[in-house]
Protein backbone atom coordinates (compact mmCIF):
# COMPACT_ATOMS: atom_id res chain seq x y z
CA UNK A 1 0.00 0.00 0.00
CA UNK A 2 1.55 3.17 -1.19
CA UNK A 3 1.88 5.97 1.80
CA UNK A 4 2.32 9.64 1.77
CA UNK A 5 3.75 11.24 5.42
CA UNK A 6 3.59 14.57 5.83
CA UNK A 7 5.90 16.75 8.38
CA UNK A 8 6.38 19.68 9.47
CA UNK A 9 3.52 21.79 10.54
CA UNK A 10 3.57 23.30 13.61
CA UNK A 11 2.48 26.54 15.53
CA UNK A 12 3.89 29.71 14.16
CA UNK A 13 2.57 33.22 14.63
CA UNK A 14 1.51 35.24 12.02
CA UNK A 15 4.17 36.58 9.40
CA UNK A 16 6.09 33.26 10.18
CA UNK A 17 7.21 30.35 7.70
CA UNK A 18 7.06 26.65 7.79
CA UNK A 19 8.07 24.19 5.48
CA UNK A 20 6.09 21.35 5.03
CA UNK A 21 6.94 17.65 3.77
CA UNK A 22 5.54 14.81 2.11
CA UNK A 23 7.76 11.43 1.30
CA UNK A 24 6.49 8.96 -0.39
CA UNK A 25 7.89 6.00 -2.49
CA UNK A 26 9.58 7.22 -5.86
CA UNK A 27 7.38 5.79 -8.70
CA UNK A 28 4.42 8.58 -7.78
CA UNK A 29 7.34 11.14 -8.05
CA UNK A 30 8.67 10.69 -11.46
CA UNK A 31 4.49 9.64 -12.51
CA UNK A 32 2.38 11.93 -11.11
CA UNK A 33 0.96 15.52 -10.00
CA UNK A 34 1.65 15.75 -6.48
CA UNK A 35 -0.60 18.42 -4.88
CA UNK A 36 -1.07 20.30 -1.71
CA UNK A 37 -4.38 20.20 -0.15
CA UNK A 38 -6.13 21.92 3.22
CA UNK A 39 -8.82 21.92 5.34
CA UNK A 40 -10.94 23.31 8.35
CA UNK A 41 -13.56 22.01 9.99
CA UNK A 42 -16.67 22.55 7.82
CA UNK A 43 -15.21 23.42 5.05
CA UNK A 44 -14.59 21.32 1.66
CA UNK A 45 -10.92 20.24 1.42
CA UNK A 46 -9.10 23.11 -0.71
CA UNK A 47 -5.50 22.44 -3.35
CA UNK A 48 -3.59 25.18 -2.20
CA UNK A 49 -0.60 24.16 -4.75
CA UNK A 50 0.59 21.26 -6.84
CA UNK A 51 3.49 20.07 -9.36
CA UNK A 52 3.61 17.92 -12.30
CA UNK A 53 6.85 16.63 -11.66
CA UNK A 54 8.04 15.50 -15.00
CA UNK A 55 7.06 19.20 -16.69
CA UNK A 56 7.85 21.22 -13.43
CA UNK A 57 4.35 22.76 -13.61
CA UNK A 58 2.69 24.17 -11.06
CA UNK A 59 -0.34 25.89 -9.80
CA UNK A 60 -1.03 27.86 -6.91
CA UNK A 61 -4.61 28.89 -5.29
CA UNK A 62 -5.00 32.66 -5.28
CA UNK A 63 -4.26 32.25 -1.32
CA UNK A 64 -1.12 30.81 -1.78
CA UNK A 65 0.40 32.64 -4.50
CA UNK A 66 3.27 35.24 -3.51
CA UNK A 67 3.42 32.82 -0.26
CA UNK A 68 4.05 29.85 -1.12
CA UNK A 69 6.36 27.67 -2.87
CA UNK A 70 5.94 23.98 -4.24
CA UNK A 71 9.33 21.76 -5.16
CA UNK A 72 10.43 18.53 -4.96
CA UNK A 73 13.72 16.41 -4.86
CA UNK A 74 13.29 13.22 -6.83
CA UNK A 75 16.55 12.22 -5.32
CA UNK A 76 14.56 11.86 -1.78
CA UNK A 77 10.96 11.54 -3.07
CA UNK A 78 10.05 14.25 -0.94
CA UNK A 79 7.67 17.20 -1.97
CA UNK A 80 7.84 20.28 -0.04
CA UNK A 81 5.32 23.28 0.83
CA UNK A 82 7.31 26.54 1.30
CA UNK A 83 4.92 28.87 3.22
CA UNK A 84 6.09 32.16 3.96
CA UNK A 85 4.32 35.38 5.52
CA UNK A 86 1.63 33.10 7.32
CA UNK A 87 -1.61 33.99 8.32
CA UNK A 88 -4.52 32.96 10.96
CA UNK A 89 -6.16 31.91 7.66
CA UNK A 90 -3.83 29.31 6.97
CA UNK A 91 -4.47 27.53 10.22
CA UNK A 92 -5.50 24.15 8.79
CA UNK A 93 -5.07 20.21 8.40
CA UNK A 94 -2.49 20.13 5.28
CA UNK A 95 -2.63 16.96 3.63
CA UNK A 96 -0.02 15.59 0.90
CA UNK A 97 -1.71 14.18 -2.43
CA UNK A 98 -0.92 11.85 -5.68
CA UNK A 99 -2.55 11.60 -8.62
CA UNK A 100 -2.27 11.50 -12.98
CA UNK A 101 -4.01 14.55 -13.40
CA UNK A 102 -3.77 18.07 -11.05
CA UNK A 103 -7.04 19.45 -10.18
CA UNK A 104 -9.26 21.05 -7.42
CA UNK A 105 -11.17 18.07 -7.33
CA UNK A 106 -9.83 15.53 -4.24
CA UNK A 107 -11.39 12.54 -5.93
CA UNK A 108 -8.89 12.74 -8.71
CA UNK A 109 -5.92 11.62 -6.29
CA UNK A 110 -4.99 8.52 -5.61
CA UNK A 111 -3.05 8.70 -2.79
CA UNK A 112 -3.26 10.62 0.44
CA UNK A 113 -1.26 11.82 3.26
CA UNK A 114 -2.91 11.61 7.09
CA UNK A 115 -1.74 15.36 7.08
CA UNK A 116 -0.02 17.32 8.74
CA UNK A 117 -1.46 20.27 11.52
CA UNK A 118 -0.49 24.09 10.93
CA UNK A 119 -1.91 26.59 13.35
CA UNK A 120 -1.23 30.16 13.18
CA UNK A 121 -2.16 32.61 15.71
CA UNK A 122 -2.61 36.43 15.14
Amino acid sequence: QVQLVESGGGSVQAGGSLRLSCAGPRFIYSMYCMAWFRQTPGKERERVASLYTRSGITYYADSAKGRFTISHDNAKTTLYLQMNSLKPEDTAMYYCAAGSLCSDSRYNYNYWGKGTLVTISS
